[in-house]
């Protein structure tokens, strides 16, 4: 009897997360454990790679507990994980040599700001990665691990270093240390890697004095990378999927052709619009990534990332203690009409896409003696999706100016501020085209499941995987397009009185 089941790891920026799909895309299972943030210093942000490693088997093995299966069971496994988060680790002990340096971290500006200066370099990093010079990438923070960490450097002469992303490190974990690879995805996230050519760019590592024998190799994302040690679940299970969280959650939501969207509203938001085989390159901020390949075509997509979105609403629970819970928020910011005038601008780590100011800081603007926390907490719900119009405007002005006719129609939304209603809908006003919210919202996990299902025969093609998607709600704009425009000329004002320092 063919196996029927999919097991996804998840593996997210403050939480490690394991799904079991039915191979009809239905949840049969899920765990989740959070694990530590760690903040030495302003702007630095790192992640104990051990403690991901050990919350992530543990949840794996809850979720095939959970769902009544043993590991023979599973047809096969996929990743998915937080994308540029950095680590270096001895291939012979397997030990890291430093805490994972995650995507939020700023500590590279310095060295990202002498790159930028070169603009030869700038336009080289631009014309091979598809990326911008920026210490959100995992390049420059290999190269700080290499020059921080004692011996690094000659260690990873002689080869003794291995870097990964968290994919590729949850691989070597799960594979006894037997394979060290990653997927196109997330080798296009590391500022080092050429994806027209689907390979590491020589001049870029030469560049930022990267040796080549730190590198994983990279396969498509859907692939069979290796098998599960015993040890772990008892039994061997075949990993044939991986994809960055972002690229993961596009193809989860059946974005497989030029024109098609997605907006993940997590810790930050991040829109992809797929553009096929077509190396598109922004001239409004946003970045060229790879899309995920089901084989050895290059598949693109651009992207916006916005570094704050469902973290403000944690700053109002936490930092602000406006809310008991996150929860609470919709019903906060429901209690009032509108924002009355308050816009929030939470660049609290700088600002990404389309603006890329490494150097801006969080800033609440128009207040006023009659502004209360609940106005706070609408214009902090509203920031997500001011950011992400902004996003979707950039994306138009660039297919645009290149006459593509791949212009987003709608926009598919996942990720957990998603089953926020308030937010959908303020967002499609924004917008002025449909938002829709599948009835799976966990896209990013199924994502990986589908790869993984793909490669070892559970799915037949696309096409099968695209008649699986259903829409749960169709959020329609409803408000005057006058008045939205004079709302992002706002949102757009309060952005230039942040930046203006």
């Amino acid at each position: 009897m063919p196996k029927e089941h999919l097991l996804a790891l998840d593996q997210g920026t403050s939480s490690s997360r394991a799904i079991v799909f039915h191979a009809s895309g239905r949840i049969v299972a899920m765990a989740q454990r959070e694990f530590r943030q760690i903040y030495p210093q302003p702007g630095w942000v790192e992640h104990d790679a051990n403690e991901i490693w050990d919350t992530q088997l543990a949840v794996a093995r809850e979720a095939l507990a959970g769902a009544g299966l043993q590991a023979a069971d599973i047809a096969a496994l996929g990743i998915t994980n937080q994308r540029e988060t950095t680590l270096l680790w001895n291939r012979g002990s397997g030990a890291p040599i430093h805490h994972a340096i995650v995507w939020q971290d700023r500590r590279t500006e310095p060295l990202c700001a002498q790159l930028r200066a070169h603009a030869d370099f700038a336009a080289q990093v631009r014309r091979s990665s598809g990326l911008v010079i920026d210490p959100y990438f995992s390049g420059t923070k290999v190269r700080w691990l290499l020059d921080h960490v004692s011996g690094a450097h000659a260690d990873a002469a002689r080869g003794a270093l291995a870097f990964g992303t968290i994919d590729s490190w949850l691989l070597w974990k799960l594979t006894g240390g037997r394979v060290h690879a990653t997927d196109v995805t997330n080798a296009s996230r590391t500022m080092l890697f050429d994806i027209r050519r689907n390979q590491w760019d020589p001049e870029l590592l030469k560049a930022l004095h990267i040796p080549d024998s730190l590198l994983p190799g990279v396969h498509p994302s859907s692939h069979l990378y290796g098998e599960t040690d015993p040890q772990w679940f008892g039994a061997p299970i075949a990993i044939a999927g991986i994809a960055g969280d972002q690229q993961s959650a596009l193809f989860g939501q059946a974005c497989f052709k030029a024109g098609l969207a997605k907006n993940t509203y997590g810790t930050g938001c991040f829109m992809l619009m797929h553009s096929g085989e077509r190396f598109e390159e922004s001239s409004n901020g946003l970045i060229t990534t790879a899309a995920a390949q089901t084989g050895a075509v290059p598949q693109f997509a651009l992207e916006g990332s916005v570094f704050i979105g469902g973290a403000v609403v944690q700053w109002l629970r936490d930092g602000l203690r406006a809310i008991p819970h996150s929860g609470e928020v919709q019903r906060l910011a429901a209690s009032v009409p509108d924002s009355g005038g308050v816009m929030f601008v939470p660049a609290f780590t700088g600002l990404g896409a389309p603006y890329w100011n490494a150097d801006a800081r969080g800033a609440i603007v128009g207040l006023t003696r009659g502004t209360t926390v609940a106005h706070i907490a609408r214009a902090a719900l509203e920031s997500i999706a001011f950011q992400s119009a902004a996003l979707l405007q950039a994306m138009a002005r660039d297919a645009q100016a290149g006459g593509s006719s791949s212009a987003v129609t709608e926009l598919r939304v996942d990720g957990g501020a998603s089953v926020n209603d308030l937010l959908m809908q303020f967002q499609a006003d924004l917008l002025g085209i449909p938002v829709v919210r599948p009835q799976v919202v966990e896209t990013t996990a199924l994502g990986a499941a589908y790869l993984a299902g793909l490669a070892c025969g559970v799915y037949r093609s696309l096409d099968e995987l695209a008649a699986q998607w259903q829409v749960e709600r169709r959020f329609l704009p409803t408000m005057a397009r006058d008045r939205v425009a004079e709302l992002m000329q706002r949102w757009e004002r309060a952005v230039r009185q942040t930046v203006a320092t």
